[in-house]
């Protein structure tokens, strides 16, 4: 038996392109409560273009909440209410019959809206690239298990590298600052010995990158952590100050 279909006003965010002004435009809906976000967005948009009416744009791809793509602001939330989720995670029954849902692109100045829910998140791309890549003699093809690695530092690498760059940490910061995206790339790499040679360099580039792009600083609200999907650790900042801190001492073009 099918659920009961609950009533929503959706209030979502329009906008032609980066130069002109945005606004809020009402949505009536009726959705099934088992129904993700983005599925609900799919059926707004079938009744708009059956009235030869333009689609609302949005981005996404894997909707398995792995490739970062379907970032929304959900009633002032990046992702919407729940933690450790993305915006194809969020199912419509979290949402009560009657509610108002508030629906809008990630704000910071380095990621400029390209039309409506859809952002350009390519300053993250530039970071990495900036970040360059590791360089390991490795003869032939080693067994990986022939790199010893120890299980603590294997875990901490691992962890910093879920984050998926969706830029929840960059919308939920106040200074929409990228601190919390940079030095997770920055420790997946530093905490292994195949990050080693380039170690020092690649987080004076990336941090060198990530201000010229106009991202804030960092503040230590913690609200980066708290919205980030896959619950990427503070600690991981602290990491990055400290490898940037001996890149002045290792590597004496760094300026600080």
């Amino acid at each position: 038996m099918e659920a009961k279909k609950i009533n929503l006003t959706l209030q979502i965010w329009r906008q032609k392109n980066s130069k002109s002004v945005g606004s809020f435009v009402e949505y009536k809906v009726q959705v099934s409560p088992d129904a993700s976000f983005l599925e609900m967005l799919d059926e707004i948009n079938n009744e708009l273009e059956a009235k030869d009416q333009e689609a609302i744009h949005f981005e996404s791809d894997c909707r398995e909440g792995i490739c970062g793509t379907c970032g929304l602001v959900i009633n002032g939330r990046p992702h919407g209410p729940l933690q450790k989720i993305a915006t194809c995670q969020l199912h419509m029954r979290n949402f009560k019959d009657g509610e108002t849902i508030w629906v809008e692109p990630f704000r910071a100045k380095a990621f400029p809206v390209i039309k409506d829910l859809m952002v350009d998140r390519s300053a993250f791309d530039k970071i990495l690239q900036a970040g360059g890549y590791i360089s390991v003699n490795t003869g032939g093809i080693p067994d990986a298990n022939e790199i010893p690695i120890a299980k603590e530092k294997a875990s901490l690498a691992m962890d910093a590298a879920a984050c998926i760059g969706c830029g929840a940490c960059v919308a939920a910061c106040k200074n929409a600052s990228a601190v919390l995206f940079v030095s997770a790339k920055v420790s997946q790499y530093a905490l292994l010995p195949q990050g080693q040679p380039e170690r020092y360099r690649r987080v004076e580039r990336m941090v060198k990158v990530m201000d010229e792009l106009g991202f804030g600083s960092c503040t230590n609200t913690y609200a980066c952590e708290a919205e980030c999907p896959k619950g990427i650790s503070v600690a991981n900042i602290a990491r990055m100050n400290r490898e940037y801190v001996m890149a002045k001492v290792k590597n004496p073009e760094v300026e600080v």
